[in-house]
């Protein structure tokens, strides 16, 4: 008898609910997608397996990354013949999963789908809806969406809704627009929460748009919303992009101050500051308080950091930077690496060069295939 009889078997038999751990230890096991879809769709004839909600975002996740689209639409659309179906938080899951898949004109199908299956809409599914446009990077027709179905379907939005529209003219670059929809929350009744501050921040600091960042900053500051710890780095972000680098540490004391823990993007963002400030000690300095902290160097520490130490020819740093990111595992790009054998071999260190293209070359978990130039 296979595994699945026999996990069914007990579904149809037992009264006590099926063990979820198994069911998606099996699913999670199983290498072969047919035979993945097959089992999810008998599991899906128990109830209690159809509220399990991670168990179907991992199911699609992993046909979606393997573009078995069409096995997404087979495991979803066989949901349909479920009771369930005629609930809006049933509905609203399966409008979700086909946004993550980027099926949004599936998404779409089962939200017109839901008045026939005399399925209440409301809010909830008017921003699965919203969020499946966004998952699926249509962010173009979130607004016409937004616009279409608050007037038809008489639905009034609330922070969540304001929160997607927002990210998807993020998402665009449609800065401008945003000043008008943040406009919107206060006037139909909402108020604009972490997320919303979040959103803004991080996209309009990272983009260059300081002065539109600074200026939601002080809303932010103006309301009752408290900061987190990504709200700062979002404005480190900004600061460190400005060379502001006094204020950077100020609002490194601040957070701190506040007892919010600073993480590897907090580190790395005073990082870049001295960096773009052309400030090699302070860089060190602060690297070394990220090593001491207990978070750890990433990708883009050293990817700021390495070009940077070689541009100021410190190849004593560059090499140890080098060797740091082979015993942190970080898959730097290849380029940022060669800066380092290429700078030793003109500064005539030709045995420390040839050391590092051994070790780029022959590590286990990625072969760079760094080169060794002729000596200038």
């Amino acid at each position: 008898m296979s595994t699945i009889t026999r996990i069914f078997r007990t579904f149809s038999t037992s009264t006590a609910a099926p063990p979820a751990k198994s069911i998606y230890d099996d699913l999670y096991h199983e290498r072969n997608l047919k035979r993945l879809v097959h089992k999810f769709k008998n599991f899906s004839q128990s109830p209690s397996f159809r509220k399990q909600a991670n168990v179907y975002d991992q199911t699609v996740r992993r046909l979606a990354s393997a573009k078995k689209h069409k096995w997404v639409e087979e495991i979803l659309e066989d949901q349909k013949q479920y009771n369930e179906i005629s609930k809006e938080g049933f509905a609203a899951r399966l409008i979700s999963l086909y946004g993550k898949a980027a099926m949004f004109d599936h998404a779409s199908k089962v939200f017109d789908e839901m008045p026939e299956r005399k399925c209440e809409q409301t809010v909830m599914s008017f921003n699965a809806l919203l969020g499946a446009c966004v998952s699926a990077k249509k962010f173009d027709k979130v607004d016409g969406i937004f616009r279409e179905l608050t007037g038809k379907m008489g639905v009034s939005p609330n922070i969540v809704s304001y929160n997607i529209m927002i990210k998807a003219l993020c998402e665009m670059g449609s800065f401008d627009s945003v000043d008008s929809v943040f406009g919107e929350i206060g006037k139909n009744g909402c108020e604009p929460d972490l997320i919303t501050f979040n959103t803004l921040l991080f996209r309009l600091y990272s983009n260059g748009r300081f002065v539109d960042g600074e200026k939601f900053w002080a809303k932010m500051m103006s309301t009752s919303v408290s900061p987190d710890i990504r709200t700062y780095n979002a404005r480190l972000v900004g600061l460190a992009s400005e060379k502001k680098v006094v204020e950077v540490v100020e609002l490194f004391n601040e957070l701190c101050s506040k007892n919010l823990k600073p993480d590897m993007f907090t580190y790395n963002a005073v990082i870049n500051g001295f960096c773009n400030d052309g400030n090699l000690q302070e860089a060190k300095k602060w690297y070394t308080k990220l090593v001491q902290s207990d978070s750890a160097p990433n990708k883009a520490t050293f990817t700021t950091l390495i070009p940077f130490a070689c541009k100021l020819s410190d190849f004593d740093w560059a090499v140890e930077l080098f060797n740091r990111t082979f015993e942190h595992k970080c898959l730097v790009d290849p380029d940022v690496l060669q800066l380092v054998v290429d700078g030793l071999v003109k500064a005539s260190r030709t045995e420390e060069a040839k050391e590092l293209v051994e070790i780029g070359n022959s590590n286990k978990f990625r072969r760079y295939n760094l080169t060794f130039p002729a000596e200038e």
